[in-house]
């Protein structure tokens, strides 16, 4: 009885073992039919670079003012909109001072008083009926006068607020009908021909930057990736955030608006050394990083980690090793162990 199953068990293992040598028959036959592929490679070498640091800043107007009212009054008018372009001397915001009116009437009329009595002292001290300290003293009250007009004048002036440079509307922070008091915000005008990137360095790194230098500069809102020139570096650090405030000149984009948001690459350590690989060796699948290696004429897949991206080439942080070969060209549809010749 104990044996009364056993031909039936050896029947199912010996279905299994065929199975499986299908299975390893088919694999290696599938495995040597893959096609050669033709690749390009470069012999991978250390290489000594400067290690780069990122900083966040933002783009600027060099040329920026806030217009502001420096008289009291209700606001009449303000004939501007918001990214509207203004010529230098363009009529910005108009100020209803009505007293400031008088007043200057008021300067007109003590002037001409003062000026006839001084000038009729002066004919009487000819025909010696007046002293010269009478003269003396109408004289001064009628320059006195004419100070008072100019000043009236220049209040007067300030009832119209006119543009400083040519530029474009960036801000508008009142509107008409409104009351305007000294030093209230009315306008921000900012000339977007010339722009810049205001960074914080760090004190450390801020200590290898001078004016001049050129900075990598990224502005990812705009597609903006090029170098700028160092036009200001403060001095002192600030003693909050233990940084530095650099300006960096850029040249002007159609794209580019001030308040982006922009990545400044700072000089870090130097003497570093490392592995670089052009862009297109680099391969990405969901999370990880990948690049093929040849070997004994075949394709072999390697997991690797990558550090700064910069003119087209990526840092190899782990996973590779010098003198080795790496596809950087023909590698998007390799497959590992897949055989493959080299051109040039």
């Amino acid at each position: 009885m104990p044996y009364k199953h056993l031909p039936s068990i050896l029947i199912i293992c010996l279905l299994l073992v065929v199975s499986g040598c299908k299975n390893s028959a088919h694999d290696g036959a599938a495995r040597q039919t893959l096609p050669t592929a033709e690749v390009r490679v470069i012999t991978v070498t250390d290489q000594t670079v400067q290690r780069q640091n990122e900083v966040a800043g933002s783009v600027e107007s060099v040329q920026r003012a806030t217009i502001a009212a420096r008289i009291a009054g209700a606001i009449e008018e303000i004939p501007v909109t918001l990214g509207l372009a203004v010529k230098k001397g363009a009529l910005l915001a108009r100020i209803n001072a009505g007293e400031l009116g008088a007043r200057l009437s008021q300067a007109e009329t003590q002037l001409a008083q003062t000026q006839r009595n001084f000038e009729r002292e002066k004919r009487l001290l000819e025909k010696d009926a007046s002293t010269r300290e009478t003269v003396k003293s109408l004289e001064d009250a009628w320059r006195v006068a004419e100070a008072g007009l100019r000043e009236a004048r220049a209040m007067r002036g300030y009832t119209q607020i006119t543009a400083p440079f040519t530029g474009i509307i960036t801000q508008k922070m009142a509107n008409a009908g409104e009351l305007a008091t000294p030093g209230m915000p009315l306008l921000v005008l900012e000339n977007t021909e010339q722009l810049q990137v205001v960074a914080a360095a760090p004190e450390g790194l801020a200590l290898k930057i001078g004016k001049g230098d050129k900075l990598a500069i990224t502005i990812p809102a705009a597609g903006f990736s090029q170098s700028g020139t160092v036009s200001e570096i403060s001095p002192a650090a600030d003693s909050s955030s233990r940084t530095a405030l650099v300006k960096i000149r850029i040249k002007g984009d159609n794209a580019l608006r001030p308040g982006q948001y922009a990545r400044v690459a700072l000089p870090g350590a130097t003497g570093v050394n490392t592995f670089l690989v052009p862009k297109t060796a680099l391969l990405r699948f969901g999370q990880m990083e990948r690049l093929f290696v040849t070997k004994n004429g075949t394709a072999q897949l390697r997991l690797v980690r990558s550090g700064e991206h910069r003119d087209g080439q990526v840092e190899i942080l782990a996973g590779l090793n010098a003198g080795e070969q790496v596809v950087v060209q023909g590698g998007e549809r390799l497959v590992d162990g897949q055989p493959v010749r080299i051109v040039q």
